[in-house]
């Protein structure tokens, strides 16, 4: 693990954690996302709109009922700290025709969104960890399944 790598879990403030959240549309969703990350000082309000360009020009739809809303290269200087946010839609949000019920907003400086994507997908792309996420109703278990990749490396 590089010097720069933290574990995902140090990147997953307690109050960016929102389990019980509605969005009208797969815009809201991302917002909500980049205000759990702005709420625990990890970026600029700027970077939201940059998240939000990102979503219009590729989806971060991931499958599996996970989205990883994050900005564009130009928002990174909106970026002050590495964080990420996990925000979960039990009533799932309509993401681009996608179901999503967990989105994980990313925000990164320099390529650090990269290792986080990678450390991410481990969990994303695992059909059980991915249905835990998406069942997730305590801030304990998300901890746990991030915590799970960390020692995985």
């Amino acid at each position: 693990m590089s010097d720069e790598s933290k574990p995902l879990t140090e990147l997953l403030a307690e109050q960016s954690i929102r389990l019980d959240a509605t969005a009208t549309d797969r815009d809201d969703a991302i917002r909500q996302a980049g205000q759990a990350l702005l709420d625990a000082g990890a970026i600029d309000a700027s970077y939201i709109d940059a998240m939000l360009e990102r979503e219009n020009s590729v989806s971060t739809f991931v499958g599996e009922g996970v989205a990883i809303p994050h900005g564009t290269l130009a928002g990174k200087e909106a970026v002050k700290d590495d964080a990420l946010s996990v925000i979960r839609f039990p009533a799932t949000v309509d993401w681009d025709g996608n179901e999503v019920s967990v989105a994980v907003g990313i925000a990164a400086k320099g390529n650090g969104h990269i290792a986080l994507l990678s450390q991410l997908a481990t969990i994303l792309l695992d059909p059980e960890k991915a249905a835990a996420l998406r069942g997730a109703t305590t801030p304990e278990t998300v901890y746990e399944l991030l915590a799970a990749t960390d020692e995985d490396e």
